[in-house]
């Protein structure tokens, strides 16, 4: 084990040439960032998801009742021990040689049984009450910790003169409110890390676990060697954007069209500007180009660089779909009411859609088949190793 942390923190990977460790040890006359400062993350990012359920209970639920948003979840699928084993067992999107057996086995025809399935689909899915609060929780932090960034940046200098992140590199004091800043991000984003093995599990689990664990390297990686200063510009950038996309789908779920729509095209603009404008060429060319002439390359300037060039990739596809998302709603708001936030059809959210004739009628019964179809079979569709609709 002392092998393998000795090879994980080896100066040479960490820092730039001729600086160790112990020249960045903390003194009486100055402080630096070091490793262990973020363990205070892991408790805080507990306590932090204790106060999110107090906040969603104590504040966001009662302004969600009081903005008439229904506490009430999708209609739940009449409980049937056969299709509920193929629904957890095999696969909640049965193909038409699947539904044509359940039919025969259960004497159901196949369009009840289409709608059993999207009615229990729907069960998985939060309520809009549940979403409400959620984005409530989330508008209030980024709002907050993009406040408090701003507030710290402007007294920064480096805010006005990015050259300024890198001279004494790596020589740069820690101060209390930076150390709270990236305390803070950190410890946010590790409860929503938590959070997901908690909450409603969604289609995107695996993306946004991906999300989350990349935020979390990028910060503890700058703050570990030290780029906390270019850190600091690059978080509170992107808390902007986000405080806007929260604020949009609280309106949407509140029924407020015009204030969503409004706030959907502010965060458009918010977003490709910041991230496909003010990311690569004040940032971007303060890691690449300024540091490279002020500090020079080392291993980790590599792997931090490389890192946000992959997120400018990110940025690049987000805004091609964000304004996908803008073409195809306008086009349809020539014909009704312009919205873009179900025009996206986001997975998370949108309960599927269903005919008024889809409330979940008690199926009309066929002739009574044989014993090898009973009600305790499966009409040999549960055993089947092939599914091609499994997700």
């Amino acid at each position: 084990m002392a092998g393998i942390l000795a090879w994980f923190w080896n100066e040479r990977f960490w820092l730039p040439h001729n600086v160790t460790w112990a020249d960045l040890k903390n003194t009486d006359e100055s402080s630096f960032p070091q490793a262990e400062d973020l363990y205070l993350a892991c408790p805080l990012a507990f306590c932090m998801f204790m106060i999110r359920l107090l906040f969603e209970r104590f504040i966001a639920r009662p302004c969600a009742l009081g903005l008439k948003i229904q506490a009430n979840g999708p209609q739940k699928a009449q409980p049937n021990a056969i299709l509920e084993k193929v629904f957890t067992a095999i696969t909640k999107h049965p193909d038409e040689k699947r539904l044509e057996g359940l039919s025969k086995q259960l004497d159901w025809d196949v369009r009840t049984i289409q709608r059993w399935f999207r009615h229990r689909r729907n069960q998985e899915k939060p309520s809009t009450l549940a979403r409400f609060c959620e984005s409530m929780w989330r508008f209030t932090f980024y709002l907050y910790i993009f406040t408090y960034g701003v507030r710290f940046l402007k007294k920064t200098p480096w805010l006005w003169d990015t050259r300024k992140c890198w001279y004494s590199y790596p020589y740069q004091p820690l101060t209390v409110d930076l150390h709270y800043y990236y305390i803070l991000e950190l410890s946010f984003y590790l409860s929503l890390l938590f959070s997901q093995f908690t909450d409603i599990r969604r289609k995107d689990f695996l993306l946004m676990f991906l999300h989350h664990v990349a935020t979390i390297s990028l910060i503890t990686f700058s703050y570990v060697n030290n780029m906390a200063r270019v850190g600091t510009l690059v978080m509170c950038l992107h808390d902007a954007a986000d405080v806007l996309v929260e604020a949009a789908k609280m309106a949407n779920y509140a029924k407020c069209r015009r204030l969503c729509n409004i706030l959907f095209v502010m965060f458009a603009l918010v977003f490709i500007s910041s991230r496909l404008g003010v990311y690569p060429l004040w940032i971007l060319n303060s890691t690449v180009f300024e540091s490279w002439e002020i500090v020079g390359s080392f291993p980790s300037w590599w792997v931090f660089n490389l890192l946000l060039v992959l997120l400018q990739a990110l940025h690049i596809f987000w805004s091609y779909l964000i304004l996908r998302i803008s073409c195809t709603a306008i086009s349809r708001g020539k014909a009704g009411k312009w919205n873009p936030l179900h025009v996206s059809k986001d997975d998370r959210s949108d309960i599927e859609s269903s005919s008024d004739e889809d409330e979940l009628r008690p199926p009309p019964h066929k002739h009574h088949t044989n014993g090898t179809n009973g009600a305790h079979g499966t009409n040999g569709y549960l055993s089947s190793a092939h599914c091609p609709y499994e997700h």
